[in-house]
């Protein structure tokens, strides 16, 4: 082969076009669509759910004096960490979306003689009386969340005539035994005060 044949090769070779800029802008616009449509799903579904479930009554509010301490005297136990959510009793992934208990947030705990406060920065804080109270226990999983054994403070509780979890995750895994055995211990006293 000569040089005049090899250059007249390379001239009638065309490169190919590296982008075809129409095709992926499609591309990207249809993904965004999607994403958006999925996104739209999942909130519809959130809020009917949040309709389903009107039917609860709202959570009470912290009482006035409550962040006194208890009228016994006694020092009230806390715990700063997160609240991962609500679910009826029971039913570890039947979330409750009403009234603001399926929002997930940091959370102060707060409890006494009186019941458990339940403070969230940035989302609607509750207050559980101590005759509503019906237990607590350690899990590792409430609601979609999953962690390692015993990494979940799981309070249940009445509102209204349904029984709900609500699960807590202390900054401090090890506070979790001592406020299983208070709650429990407040509800078998107000159990015997009720009797």
């Amino acid at each position: 082969m000569t040089t005049q044949t090899l250059y007249q090769l390379a001239a009638e070779q065309k490169s190919a076009e590296v982008t075809d800029w129409s095709a992926r802008i499609s591309w990207v616009i249809g993904l965004v669509v999607l994403v958006v449509f999925v996104y739209w799903l999942m909130r519809q579904g959130w809020k009917w759910r949040g309709n389903l479930q009107s039917d609860l009554p709202a959570p009470a509010s912290t009482p006035e004096g409550f962040a006194d301490g208890s009228a016994d005297g006694e020092k009230p136990l806390t715990l700063t960490g997160r609240y991962h959510a609500s679910t009826t009793a029971g039913q570890w992934l039947d979330r409750i979306v009403a009234h603001g208990l399926g929002t997930r947030s940091r959370v102060e705990l707060t409890l006494t003689a009186e019941g458990l406060d339940v403070a969230r920065p940035g989302a609607a804080g509750f207050f559980v009386p101590a005759a509503d109270l019906r237990g607590a226990r350690t899990e590792k999983a409430l609601a979609g969340k999953v962690l390692p054994e015993g990494g979940l403070l799981v309070v249940t509780w009445a509102l209204g005539d349904q029984l709900i979890d609500s699960g807590f995750r202390s900054d401090h895994a090890a506070e979790h035994p001592a406020w299983v055995d208070a709650v429990n211990h407040l509800t078998s006293t107000t159990e015997g005060i009720a009797r």
